[in-house]
């Protein structure tokens, strides 16, 4: 038993091993085989032949940053609800189908309640 313990480590770390060559691989021929231009155009902001209009700093409104935000959370919370209820079925059959639909309910409740604050302090305008 202890040695397949150790075995399902060891897998893992083939897997980390072979990813990490792989990548180091593509990034190394990725340096060889480049081409190699310095110089001209390259050093400009905009390489479409298109001459850079004012300075390249420019300062975003935050409410893009919190709706960004806004909108992960709520796909995290679509990654949650597909299993659940995928296997809502299982824990039905095992007698426990209420409490998780109960749980499940709550979690929900929870988002929109957050989703609600949003909306009243105007996180969501556009203006």
């Amino acid at each position: 038993m202890l040695n397949q313990y150790y075995g399902d480590y060891l897998t893992v770390a083939l897997f980390i091993a072979v990813g990490a060559i792989l990548v180091g691989g593509a990034v190394g021929a990725s340096k060889l085989l480049a081409p190699k231009n310095p110089g001209g155009l390259k050093d400009v902001a905009y390489e479409s032949g298109i001459e850079p209009v004012g300075g390249g700093w420019n300062q975003s409104h935050i409410r893009y940053y919190i709706f960004a935000l806004m909108f992960l959370i709520f796909d995290v919370e679509a990654v949650f609800i597909f299993p659940w209820a995928i296997s809502l079925d299982a824990f039905q059959a095992a007698g426990r189908g209420v409490f998780i639909l109960v749980e499940m309910f709550l979690f929900i409740l929870i988002l929109l309640s957050g989703l609600l604050y949003a909306i009243r302090k105007g996180v969501l305008r556009w203006e």
